[in-house]
């Protein structure tokens, strides 16, 4: 069972966290490159809520859904 479903707060997360290791450090997680996402998916997802956050913006680019965080991306 996916605890997240509908969590309003995924969303503002993805906006609002950087990443916090890596080739991207720094990098809030709505802005990070598919292929990046791509890599995770094929080695594994970190767990907890970074893995969690990182599955939702895959899902997110992949079927074209990055104007959902538009209105929540701070101006």
């Amino acid at each position: 069972m996916n605890t997240n479903q509908g969590d309003p707060q995924l969303l503002l997360q993805l906006v609002n966290m950087q990443m916090p290791f890596g080739k991207f450090k720094g990098t809030i997680l709505c802005n990070l490159p598919v292929s990046y996402l791509e890599w995770f998916q094929r080695k594994g997802f970190p767990e907890g809520k970074l893995g969690i956050l990182l599955q939702t913006m895959l899902e997110i680019k992949m079927n074209g859904l990055e104007y959902l965080l538009l209105p929540l991306k701070k101006k």
